[in-house]
């Protein structure tokens, strides 16, 4: 949202924003633009009749009162979604979509276009190295790469996100319903993806994950003859000496990204390219140098031979991929991973249990839940180790729950002949992930 406020403002538009909450970066952003509410808080007399429009955040509930205040004005109200809609209505709009791997594909496709000199609008979930905001209108560009969301539009609109941006061409990577950050049930899950499809127009081009058998149900389920239908596979490839290379026809491509599922990526992001009107060789000239997204394997360090990654993880599913990833990648060497749990994953519900065998592949298996972080003072750390240790029954499994013990444990562990992958979905506890890899090194 404060994204979208800076890019109006630039394009002259008079904005004004409120939350109860504005935390950094964006508080910073905003400041500078002259945009920062002078109050936190809502005020329904910010509200008033010569408003043209109000764009409602998900963080907005359906009694806010700025909310209701501009109901009982009538002043028209979007959802984000449907605005970036009414911003991009006269460009080919390339929306992405899929459980995961959005981010990625969409930062592939933006890296290639850029390295062409191609101009277009975007809109993606994190800020991408080489871009300055998440965000890009412009009423110049005649395309818009949106980074489709299957979840629910605002506190007053059930539709997901992703029905309406009615894409032109619209890409699904995979679908993959997991309880433990989906709070859709599974029939309701699948049931978006089906409803994105209808929404792509007449003419328009599904591109879809052939290997993801979820995918090609929906697809099969959805033969609109309106649309064309473009499917895509994992890629040949070979690895050498740590260095993957796409095999495109006669050529060997080598790539600095690793793993299946960012050759499946690739293929996808190829293909949306395609139909741009990229052709193949300028496509594969500028993927080579792509690194990643912020989300998937980010290369840290390396030294003698031995290298550091650091990864998000917001599923024990992506927990297991990754640590795949890097065995596959690195065959002939051990590998160290570190977990970084949040505890109320560890503490509520049946979270935990959902973990079982997903840290398996890893040679040498650190679980860390960082214990000042916990604020509720009677939940007991005993009890948190003893869940963590029955849950992963790793034969070499270490738990650790301050940051000075894991970085003690990192610098006297004995490094010759591992690789290290650290994952979090917190923020590695302000850990300097370049200086942690240089201990690592020790």
């Amino acid at each position: 949202m404060h994204n979208l406020a800076i890019n109006m403002a630039k394009l002259g538009h008079q904005v004004t924003g409120s939350d109860d909450q504005i935390v950094e970066p964006s508080k910073s952003r905003l400041q500078q633009e002259g945009l920062l509410p002078e109050q936190l808080g809502w005020n329904a007399e910010r509200i008033t009749p010569d408003m043209d429009a109000v764009i409602l955040g998900k963080h907005a509930l359906a009694d806010n009162p700025e909310l209701r205040k501009a109901q009982e004005l009538n002043i028209k109200i979007y959802s984000f979604p449907e605005f970036i809609y009414e911003q991009s209505i006269d460009k080919i709009r390339v929306v992405i979509a899929g459980t995961y791997g959005k981010t990625t594909i969409i930062s592939m496709i933006m890296h290639v276009l850029k390295k062409l000199g191609k101009e277009f609008d975007y809109l993606v979930g994190a800020k991408l190295e080489g871009f300055d905001a998440q965000i890009k209108l412009t009423s110049t560009a005649n395309i818009m790469l949106i980074e489709g969301d299957e979840f629910y539009a605002s506190s007053i609109d059930m539709h997901a996100k992703f029905h309406y941006y009615h894409p032109n061409i619209a890409l699904i990577s995979n679908i993959h319903w997991d309880n433990f950050k989906t709070v859709m049930s599974e029939e309701e899950y699948l049931l978006q993806f089906e409803t994105f499809v209808d929404t792509i127009v007449p003419k328009g081009t599904l591109i879809y994950n052939k290997d993801d058998s979820r995918v090609q149900k929906i697809v099969g389920e959805t033969r609109d003859c309106r649309i064309n239908r473009h499917g895509y596979k994992l890629p040949e490839y070979t690895i050498n000496k740590g260095v993957t290379y796409l095999h495109v026809g006669e050529e060997e491509i080598p790539l600095k990204i690793n793993g299946k599922q960012n050759l499946s990526n690739v293929a996808g992001a190829y293909t949306v390219c395609e139909w741009l009107g990229i052709k193949r060789d300028e496509f594969y000239e500028a993927i080579k140098d792509f690194t990643s997204s912020i989300r998937y394997l980010e290369f840290v360090a390396s030294n003698a031979g031995r290298v550091v990654y650091q990864d998000f993880a917001h599923t024990p599913l992506k927990l297991k991929t990754s640590i795949h990833a890097i065995k596959e990648q690195f065959p002939a060497s051990k590998l160290l991973t570190v977990i970084e749990l949040n505890p109320y994953d560890v503490t509520e519900g049946d979270q935990l249990i959902q973990y079982t065998n997903s840290m398996d592949e890893s040679d040498v298996a650190v679980v860390f839940v960082n214990k000042n972080s916990i604020k509720e003072k009677n939940i007991i750390i005993g009890n948190i180790l003893h869940k963590i240790d029955k849950v992963f029954q790793h034969t070499n499994l270490v738990i650790l729950t301050e940051s000075e013990s894991l970085v003690a444990y990192i610098e006297s562990f004995d490094s010759q002949g591992f690789n290290m992958l650290f994952m979090s979905s917190e923020s590695y506890s302000g850990i300097n992930m370049l200086n942690f890899a240089d201990r690592f090194f020790i």
